[in-house]
């Protein structure tokens, strides 16, 4: 029982610690794993886990879209992937399609690499 409870401590102090960058990269790579699982429960045919598991990922795209600051010009563009991606998902749950969810992930893996970059430059700047 200790194990679980030090892991969701564990988790929950990494949350509590990272930077906002950091925190971005977490909400990707949320929405990758729960891609991941909804397109594996799919080829199962558990369609309720699919299901729930691509909402989750809906719900982390929503998220990275509603914290968009929209002063900045390029929160425009990453609005309409992110409202793209959402539509991508909603079809893919709703038809049980993983054509359309191997290409939610594609984008979101893309978008992923790119922070991940940026987090690269933006920390080399710094230091």
């Amino acid at each position: 029982m200790a194990l679980p409870r030090g892991y969701d401590a564990y988790q929950k102090n990494k949350v509590l610690t990272a930077t906002p960058a950091e925190l971005v990269l977490m909400l990707y790579e949320g929405a990758i794993k729960f891609c991941n699982i909804g397109l594996v429960a799919i080829e199962n045919e558990d369609y309720s886990k699919a299901n729930t598991n691509i909402q989750k990922a809906e719900r982390i795209v929503a998220e990275l879209r509603g914290s968009l600051d929209m002063k900045y010009e390029v929160s425009k563009d990453f609005d309409q992937v992110y409202e793209y991606i959402g539509w991508v998902l909603l079809q893919a749950n709703v038809k049980k399609n993983t054509d359309r969810l191997e290409e939610a992930l594609k984008h979101l893996r893309t978008m992923r690499d790119t922070w991940k970059e940026v987090m690269k430059i933006a920390n080399t700047q710094v230091g």
